[in-house]
């Protein structure tokens, strides 16, 4: 853990986890529901993991193991990864709410704690991605998937990082920074989190150097009377006008 941007972002989730669970706790744990993203849009209406059951699959970045939950109701042997210790500490109570249980593992995605092709599944919502190193994350997620196996995951999108502005957001319509030279930010020196994004066609060249084909891309548009608990994000209106967040989907090639 020598580079600052794991220092910071590690420091920054350990100090903000009670909070965080405090003001999105109660959305995240509806478990009778299972939607993606910060608008909860339903799985059954976009079909990004379809079957899951009797799947081996690793939460990335699983943090109380919300997502995880519903994914592990749908048949499907979790295991939840998560760099931040006071995250995984909140995953227990919903695990007895929800009387689902599976292994919680404390690890960094850059260098997952698990042998080659242990699993045919990995996926998080808003986790791990956001905040490593996709040229790092991509290629742990390849060697720990079986061939065949599907790596699917939601996060922002490049909409977000040339539009927010600094420090205070949301975004607007205006452009704020370079498209293409975008890839690391740090968005407020009171809170140092690193966040990463690459251009679309960086995506592409990444997923098919690490033997992954694209299944497909979804971006994600809530429906107009659509709530969510994640205020500080983008507004409705913009987020009907201009995908906030996407979902990858990309299977590994058999060799």
């Amino acid at each position: 853990m020598s580079r600052d941007d794991v220092r910071a972002n590690l420091a920054s989730w350990e100090a903000d986890s009670a909070d965080y669970q405090e003001r999105h706790g109660a959305f995240l744990a509806r478990w009778d529901e299972f939607g993606w993203g910060t608008w909860g849009i339903p799985e059954d209406e976009i079909h990004a993991l379809g079957d899951v059951d009797g799947l081996d699959a690793l939460e990335l970045g699983c943090g109380a193991a919300q997502f995880g939950i519903r994914v592990a109701m749908r048949g499907a042997r979790v295991t939840g990864l998560d760099f931040s210790a006071n995250q995984l500490a909140a995953a227990p109570a919903n695990m007895t709410s929800a009387r689902v249980a599976f292994p919680l593992v404390r690890g960094d995605a850059e260098e997952l704690p698990f042998a080659d092709a242990s699993f045919d599944l990995v996926f998080c919502d808003h986790g791990v991605v956001g905040f490593t190193d996709p040229t790092r994350t991509v290629p742990e997620v390849a060697r720990v998937l079986r061939a065949g196996g599907r790596f699917v995951f939601c996060g922002t999108t490049p909409f977000i990082f040339v539009t927010w502005p600094m420090v205070d957001g949301p975004p607007g319509r205006t452009l704020e920074r370079s498209y293409f030279d975008s890839r690391r930010m740090l968005w407020n020196e009171d809170d140092p989190t690193f966040e990463y994004q690459l251009p679309y066609g960086e995506w592409i060249r990444l997923f098919r150097a690490n033997g992954f084909v694209i299944e497909d891309l979804i971006e994600l548009r809530p429906a107009p009377d659509a709530k969510t608990a994640f205020t500080d994000y983008v507004t409705l209106e913009w987020a009907r006008d201009f995908p906030a967040e996407q979902i990858w989907k990309v299977r590994k090639e058999p060799t």
